[in-house]
């Protein structure tokens, strides 16, 4: 029952059939994901995918002078390393940015279930729209948007995946995320702070006005969602 109740927190798993669950389960392992781990680099042969349960792991793509830039980011809704599904290499570098857990699972029985047909390679499809969507949002946020609509848009993402209204998080890991200067975040964060919508103090950034926020990041971060929420009324 403690694996049943654990298997629900990720959206995907929680909207298997029992059968295809039944064929998952023995392969199925819990794990920690601490703060900061790397799971896998770009490029990498991916011999697992993980169903995140409680943490938060970011796609990140790394230059070759050090920078990074967020592609997307995955929680409970989602798994991670879907690529492996067109071919074996990781599209991006996954990095936890909120400590929690996930089930872990061979690539192979990934591939192995999905060739099955049936619900689990529907949600699959789905998902690599989602992920999609979501990369191209952020390509036209960075962009086409000002530092306070796409700081918007990701303490949104973010607290979506935590159910929460309060973040724990740095304004030079959200600068790292954004690429732009730490400096500009402190701006965009203490202008959002003056209209109400966030309260930031260091190191902690509370949700205050959601409806607010949301109105303030608009399609940068409504298209996403959008396409989120088609498929999880789906699952």
């Amino acid at each position: 029952m403690a694996a049943a109740d654990s298997l629900s927190q990720n959206d995907i798993l929680a909207a298997l059939p029992q059968e295809e669950i039944d064929f998952l389960l023995p392969h199925l392992e819990l794990v920690h994901l601490p703060f900061d781990k790397e799971l896998y680099e770009y490029g990498d042969k991916l011999s697992h995918v993980y169903f995140p349960t409680t943490a938060i792991v970011a796609l990140l793509y790394l230059l070759a002078d050090g920078g990074t830039t967020e592609i997307s980011v995955v929680g409970h809704e989602g798994i991670l390393g879907i690529s492996t599904l067109m071919g074996e290499s990781a599209l991006g570098t996954a990095m936890v940015q909120s400590a929690g857990n996930a089930y872990k699972l061979k690539a192979s029985v990934l591939r192995e279930a999905c060739a099955k047909g049936g619900r689990l390679q529907q949600l699959m499809m789905r998902y690599t729209q989602v992920l999609f969507t979501q990369m191209a949002q952020n390509s036209v946020c960075g962009r086409h948007y000002s530092i306070d609509q796409q700081l918007s848009r990701w303490l949104l993402e973010r607290l979506d995946r935590l159910h929460s209204n309060e973040l724990k998080v740095t304004q030079e890991m959200i600068s790292n995320m954004l690429g732009v200067r730490r400096e500009s975040v402190t701006e965009a964060a203490g202008r959002l702070q003056s209209q109400g919508l966030i309260q930031n103090k260091r190191g902690n950034i509370t949700l205050l006005d959601r409806e607010g926020l949301e109105m303030h990041a608009g399609e940068c971060y409504r298209v996403a969602k959008q396409e989120l929420d088609q498929m999880l009324s789906f699952a």
